[in-house]
């Protein structure tokens, strides 16, 4: 039997029950740092099973490092005894200071070394490749959201698709690479009907420029993969949220807005459901990809796989801050969706991928999160 089939096995057999998820996370969210990546179950102990035999190699670089996604999985492969080399330009899209304390957390291990870049800059690239001779790159980098990228587009083509592009020349000239783990988005799907999403569908289609990017990315690792025979596997992410997680999304939003009291923006009128995917399950399935031995370019989807109502989002919210939301509504915002809803089951086949957080555990983690490095200083 090999390790992923006994993590799935052992998996399958522990979490079958919100309440023992709650129960299990009881008590566990003392201190900011003390906070566990796994949050609801303890994950880290069985992904041990996933990654003991990822790559006898010891050394990753994960660009983005000191964003969500990046903090999450740098952190992990730390924890694990990877060497990591991070590297994050660190610009002020969002709070710094909540980029600094990801960075900081990252710095308590000796076998991290940072790096406060670029992806844009190519000749820093190439000499720290030379210098730290790692064969995998776990690339998060990017300029994130959707609407911003109506108002900003130019970012978005510089480090989106020319930082992707950097990346991926990049891989082809280590002597010896061996794989590319790189983030996509569900913005790829466009306004897509048929549901869920599934990477066979059609997404030649984006309705925003963020999303026409991150298909760009696809397309350039498929040719790089075609020309070059670099193994490349892309991540469609579905609405992460989590410990740490983006201050312009709308669970951290919502949080703070209803916390203080505040009203909240809410689009289409409410009638909108996205597959909100804690960020536990995200690094699960990063790993899954890291350890996959598929040779050439693929793309999958990393989502919950549950349609939520928006409304029901913002309800629980609600019940965990104990305090009622002051709701404005608002028109459908230009390149939004009004659902998205992802198909995994290449991921589950593919990568053992089978996300384990819903929202009722999830909100939870995060407003107790929230609470502790916002509202206990």
């Amino acid at each position: 039997m090999d390790s992923i089939t006994k993590f799935l096995k052992s998996k399958n057999s522990s979490i079958s029950e919100n309440s023992t998820l709650k129960s299990s996370f009881s008590g566990t969210a003392a201190g900011v740092g003390a906070i566990p990546l796994v949050g609801a179950i303890d994950i880290t102990a069985k992904l041990d099973n996933v990654i003991e035999d990822v790559i006898d190699r010891s050394k990753i670089l994960v660009t983005g490092c000191s964003g969500f996604i990046g903090f999450h999985v740098a952190k992990y492969l730390l924890e694990q005894g990877f060497s990591v080399v991070g590297i994050d330009n660190m610009n002020k899209y969002y709070s710094k200071q909540l980029k600094e304390s990801r960075t900081k957390l990252l710095n308590r291990h000796k076998n991290f070394k940072f790096y406060e870049e670029d992806i844009c800059n190519y000749g820093f690239l190439t000499k720290l490749a030379k210098k730290h001779e790692f064969r995998d790159i776990i690339h998060l980098a990017a300029q994130p959201g959707v609407r911003y990228s109506i108002e900003n587009p130019f970012e978005y083509e510089r480090s989106n698709v020319q930082g992707h592009l950097n990346i991926l020349e990049l891989c082809r000239n280590i002597k010896n690479f061996n794989k590319l783990v790189y983030a996509s988005s569900s913005s790829v799907y466009g306004n897509n009907k048929k549901l869920p999403f599934s990477t066979q569908d059609r997404t030649d289609e984006p309705i925003s420029l963020y999303a026409a990017t991150k298909k760009s990315n696809e397309m350039m690792s498929y040719t790089y993969a075609h020309l070059y025979g670099i193994n490349a596997i892309g991540l469609r992410f579905f609405t992460v949220y989590g410990s740490y997680g983006r201050p312009d999304m709308a669970p951290f939003k919502f949080t703070k807005n209803i916390f203080e009291e505040k009203p909240i923006d809410v689009y289409n009128m409410g009638n909108m459901k996205r597959d909100f995917t804690y960020i536990n399950d995200i690094v699960y399935g990063v790993m899954g990809a890291l350890k996959s031995n598929f040779i050439g370019h693929k793309v999958y989807n990393l989502g919950n796989s549950k349609a939520e109502d928006l409304k029901e989002f913002i309800r629980v919210i609600e019940e965990c801050v104990g305090k009622k939301a002051i709701i404005n509504y608002q028109p459908m915002q230009p390149g939004d969706v009004e659902e998205t809803f992802a198909d995994i089951s290449d991921a589950k086949q593919d990568l053992g991928f089978i996300p384990a957080i819903d929202i009722y555990t999830g909100i939870p983690l995060f407003v107790d999160w929230y609470k502790e490095y916002y509202l206990a200083k």
